[in-house]
């Protein structure tokens, strides 16, 4: 496990490659950090990283079977990880992304293994640090609310300071704006999709692309 007293505060805005190289090399140390996105603050490390994935487990005092939404950066990427039911799915995912949408889908043999599920979400996000850092990976990354479970979600930069700074190796933050939406959360494991949360955008609008 990462041995870390306080948290590096990283801007984001000032050298976005600095950041983006420091998380990749985080991410590939099996730590734990905290970053912005198209959505809200998530909780970042490495999914296949059996110690990183419980680290967040504890940070967030959450149940063991929950699993949790990862990002991406491209379709193609996605591919080596799921099994896409139909072509009408695929084009369905073309059209929705990148955006605040994450969709559940089915992991293939090897995954399932890695993942001890048969279903994930994923999400390939709109956002410009995040598919920075996801080109740079090459690999899905975690996004799960900065939170304890069943508590509201976080999005203040003091508030992570004070209260996750000694848990996480590093806070990743931006000046801009933050968003105080989560994602639209559907479920693409069957025939159709079904809504699992309704999130930042309109399941009504996304069922629209969906042929």
């Amino acid at each position: 496990m990462i041995a870390h007293k306080n948290a590096g505060l990283i801007n984001i805005d000032k050298d976005c490659d600095a950041a983006i190289a420091k998380a990749k090399k985080l991410y590939l140390e099996g730590a734990v950090f905290i970053y912005p996105t198209d959505t809200i603050y998530g909780l970042g490390a490495n999914p296949f990283n059996e110690d990183a994935v419980e680290r967040i487990y504890e940070i967030k005092k959450r149940e063991r079977e929950k699993t949790y939404i990862m990002l991406i950066n491209s379709i193609e990427n996605l591919l080596k990880y799921v099994e896409v039911k139909s072509e009408n799915h695929l084009d369905f995912l073309l059209s929705i992304w990148p955006n605040p949408v994450s969709v559940v889908l089915n992991l293939n043999f090897k995954t399932q293994e890695l993942l001890k599920s048969k279903t994930a979400a994923f999400r390939i996000p709109n956002h410009r640090f995040c598919l920075k850092l996801l080109t740079a990976l090459q690999m899905p990354l975690i996004s799960t609310s900065v939170n304890k479970s069943g508590q509201a979600p976080l999005n203040e930069l003091s508030i992570f300071e004070n209260e996750y700074s000694s848990q996480v190796s590093a806070i990743f933050y931006t000046e801009k704006k933050s968003f105080v939406n989560s994602s639209t959360l559907i479920d693409l494991s069957e025939s159709v999709p079904k809504l699992i949360r309704q999130g930042k955008m309109k399941f009504v609008d996304l069922l629209e692309k969906y042929k």
